[in-house]
Formats: C-alpha cells, sequence, structure tokens
C-alpha cells in the first residue's frame, strides 16, 4: 500500500488493514476539499520561495483537472493507496513529475485533513442551512393559512386549553429560528483555518498563514498551532450538537405528526399514497415517513454524545482514534438533510380537520376563557376559578363560542413577521456569499 509516511520497513497486513479501516469510503467526500487546500497552500508556497512558478503553473492546472473529475465522479481511492491525501499527490506526481512531490512542503497529514474537514464542514452546514430555510418558509406560510383553525392544546397529554394550526406550524418555525443561533456558532467554530499547524507544533518555513486563510474563504485562523489539533473532535462535537438541535425539532414535529394522525385524535390526515398499510389489516394508514424521521433524529441526537465520548480522555495532539469520528458524523448529513426534506415533502400534503374543537369532549378546553371572562367583569381571579370549577362539578359549565386570545405569539397575535425576521437576521451572519467567491477564484 502507498502511503506519504512509507520509509523501507512494510506494515504487518492484518495491521494495515485495521488501521485503515472505512477511511477510504468516508475519504472519498473529502476529496474536492482535499484539493482546494492544495491548490491554496501550493501558492503559499511560490509566494515564500518553496516552489517555482513554473512548478506551481503545473500543480495548479493538474490540480484543477483533478477536481473537475472528482466533481464528474471519475476519481476513486485505489485498493492500494492509504486515504485521499495521498490518491491526490500520487495522482499528481504520476502525471506532472517531480513538482507533483513538492505540494506537501510546510505541512502535515494532521493539518491536512483539518482543513479538509473544516472546508468539507462547511458546504454540509451550507446546505443543511439552505434546506432548514425551505422547510421555515413552508411552516411560516402554513401558520398563516390555518391561523384560524382551532385545536386542542395539551399539557401531561390532558386536555388543556385552545390552540391552533397557526400556533402549531408556527412553533416549529421559531424552534428552526433558534436552531439557527446553534448552526451559526457551529459555522463559526468551522470557519478558522488550521492549515499551518502542521502536525500540531507549527513548521520551521516562513509559512503565510493569512494567504491561506484569504484563498480559503475562512474568516479567520486557528492561532495556537497546538489548539488548531486540539479542536479536531472539539469542532465535531459543536457541529453535532447543532445538528442535533434541529433533529429534535423535527422528531418532536414527527411525535405530534404520528398523534395528530391517530384515529382518537383525527386531527389530521395526509393522502393514501403517503402512508403505509397492514399486512393483515386492511384499514391501517401508517405514519412509517414521521416514524422514520423521529428515529432518524433520536439518532442523530445521540451523536455529540459519541462523539465526546469518543474523545473525552485524549491528550492534547494528534491521536488515530480521531479517524472513527468521521464514520458517526459523515452519515448524519445526509440523514438530516432528508428528514428536513421529506418533513416539508410530507407537511406540502397535510389535511387538517375542521371544527375539531366543535366536539363535547373539548368543552373543558374552554375553562380558562370562562375564568378569564369573570375577571375581566371584576371578579378576583381565585373566586373565578372557583365559580368555573364548580360549575364544571356540577355539569353545569358552558363553554364559551369564542377565543380572544390578542397579546404577542397568541393564537390572535402570532408574530409570525417578528420570527421571520428573526430567521432572515440570522442567516445573514453566515458567510456563504464570501466563500463561494472565494472557492470560484481559487479554481478559476
Amino acid at each position: 500500500m502507498s502511503k506519504l509516511w512509507q520509509k523501507n520497513t512494510s506494515t504487518e497486513r492484518s495491521v494495515e488493514k485495521f488501521t485503515v479501516g472505512n477511511d477510504r469510503e468516508m475519504d472519498i467526500m473529502l476529496a474536492p476539499f482535499d484539493v482546494l487546500g492544495s491548490l491554496a497552500h501550493t501558492k503559499m508556497l511560490e509566494s515564500i520561495g518553496l516552489m517555482e512558478k513554473e512548478d506551481l503553473v503545473q500543480v495548479q492546472a493538474e490540480l484543477k483537472k483533478i477536481y473537475r473529475e472528482i466533481q464528474d465522479g471519475k476519481f476513486s481511492i485505489e485498493p492500494t493507496v492509504e486515504d485521499v491525501h495521498s490518491q491526490v499527490e500520487f495522482l499528481l506526481t504520476q502525471r506532472i513529475g517531480e513538482a507533483g512531490k513538492k505540494i506537501h512542503s510546510g505541512r502535515s497529514r494532521n493539518d491536512q485533513v483539518l482543513v479538509d474537514l473544516k472546508l468539507f464542514f462547511r458546504s454540509e452546514i451550507t446546505k443543511l442551512v439552505k434546506n432548514t430555510e425551505i422547510l421555515f418558509e413552508q411552516l411560516i406560510v402554513q401558520s398563516e393559512e390555518h391561523k384560524d383553525k382551532l385545536l386542542p392544546g395539551y399539557t401531561h397529554l390532558q386536555i388543556a386549553m385552545p390552540s391552533s394550526f397557526g400556533l402549531w406550524f408556527g412553533a416549529y418555525a421559531e424552534s428552526l429560528a433558534d436552531d439557527m443561533e446553534l448552526m451559526l456558532a457551529a459555522w463559526k467554530v468551522c470557519n478558522k483555518n488550521p492549515l499551518g499547524s502542521a502536525a500540531g507544533y507549527g513548521s520551521s518555513f516562513p509559512l503565510n498563514r493569512m494567504m491561506t486563510t484569504e484563498l480559503l474563504g475562512f474568516d479567520s485562523l486557528n492561532y495556537n498551532v497546538v489548539y488548531a489539533q486540539m479542536g479536531r473532535g472539539k469542532t465535531e462535537r459543536i457541529l453535532a450538537q447543532a445538528m442535533s438541535s434541529i433533529a429534535a425539532t423535527l422528531a418532536k414535529l414527527a411525535m405530534d405528526a404520528c398523534l395528530f394522525i391517530n384515529q382518537n385524535f383525527a386531527f389530521i390526515s395526509f393522502p393514501d399514497e403517503l402512508t403505509t398499510g397492514s399486512s393483515i389489516m386492511p384499514h391501517k394508514k401508517n405514519p412509517d415517513v414521521f416514524e422514520l424521521i423521529r428515529a432518524r433524529c433520536n439518532k442523530i441526537q445521540a451523536l455529540s454524545n459519541e462523539i465526546a465520548l469518543m474523545t473525552a480522555n485524549l491528550p492534547s495532539g494528534y491521536h488515530r482514534d480521531l479517524q472513527l469520528l468521521k464514520e458517526n458524523l459523515f452519515p448524519a448529513f445526509l440523514s438530516l438533510n432528508e428528514c428536513i426534506e421529506m418533513t416539508g415533502f410530507m407537511l406540502q400534503s397535510i389535511r387538517i380537520k375542521e371544527d375539531i374543537l366543535k366536539d363535547e369532549k373539548y368543552a373543558y378546553l374552554f375553562s380558562v376563557e370562562a375564568v378569564n371572562a369573570e375577571v375581566l367583569n371584576g371578579v378576583p381571579f381565585r373566586e373565578a376559578y372557583k365559580n368555573v370549577g364548580a360549575a364544571i362539578e356540577k355539569g353545569e359549565f358552558k363553554a364559551p363560542s369564542m377565543v380572544n386570545h390578542t397579546h404577542e405569539g397568541s393564537i390572535g397575535n402570532l408574530c409570525n413577521e417578528q420570527i421571520y425576521k428573526s430567521f432572515k437576521a440570522n442567516l445573514k451572519n453566515f458567510s456563504f456569499e464570501r466563500v463561494e467567491k472565494a472557492i470560484d477564484a481559487l479554481l478559476a
């Protein structure tokens, strides 16, 4: 097996197989970002005199060709090659000769994989945020569309007070707005450049780390070279926590949907083609999509703990344990994006039952309305509470015919405009456009 660190000895095959593990499969996802890191790094090497101009021209042209091959699905990591870094460097050397051997000066595989990961995470955050934005806007629209349709609110899973579909949809929209606060924090941590930290202790070469920071569109550096390496594991954990927050929102919405579609509730329904049946019960219409969203999102919520346990007792410096973080985290990006997209897809076809609260069993939902009506007429709250309670016990309670909530965030005043503005204001703090321009310039 070809290795960047190969000397004159060989590794026993079982050890080699065990230590490489699933790295090749995971590293395919890092391939375009490995090329981007090398494009920036080699430009910097030429600027400080560690690469000739002619070599740089050759290296840059071939790296861009490899990048296009990756985008076209024509790139693979050969069975005899250890990882993506080795594959890119060996391809380069095979195609252009000696110039390809110069691209590793001033860096280690440690900071090379760190920058690959940061660039990859940045790309995945962009996808998650854009998908979340689509779902958020859909929830706001549905909140407004269904704001006058009432449904029962529950506490302790007991009938509590009147709610509305406007509140229900809007609640999940605002939850996603808060989730973006955590994702923005993860973006800020991911968008710091570790390149130039080498194996975690810097380099004796006069590297220009600010140059690679600007070329790759990072906001700033991981300044301390030891911390740059220590940040591996921590970065993944913070990102997993942000993903967990979105997942928690989706899992709760999915649970509501499973509950509300139940015949004993029957608040919502979906077209037959979006539900599944039973092998022996012809009447069944199962909410399998929402059940799987719930399960997948609960699995994602465990991710930050898995990462924490894998890294909790590691001292500073690089350790091979960190390789396994990719196996836990990488598949979660696809899973969470699919859950966001499927939630939106299902909600597009939701059918909402009209006049739910006209059912006699929901009469007591209005007990607080009755208490408040007495208070507005001058009766002290505790006395009004006792009066309504006594009427309920005697079977004499009559539910009010209307709900009149006008304060901020209530049934009659959803504040969706304010929630919308809050979400959009947060999006402006992600430097997506600047990153895109930097990458486009690097590939030009």
